[in-house]
């Protein structure tokens, strides 16, 4: 959390992973800045659907501007 409130941190890449163990924190982040980024890590599958970045951003865009 002390990360979130830098203000020298513009971006914050975690492991998808770690991510999951703290979703409810993730997902209460809204601010643009720092983005927080899902990375996939070598022992973990990288799952598109859990991503808080790309579920927002589909919620952004309709069908058919996705094609």
């Amino acid at each position: 959390r002390s990360f979130l409130h830098r203000d020298d941190i513009g971006i914050i890449l975690i492991n998808q992973c770690v991510a999951e163990l703290i979703r409810h924190a993730v997902e209460a982040h809204t601010r643009s800045v720092p983005a927080v980024l899902e990375i996939p890590s070598k022992e973990h599958p990288y799952d598109a659907a859990r991503d808080s970045v790309l579920r927002r951003a589909r919620g952004m865009f309709t069908a058919d501007e996705l094609r």
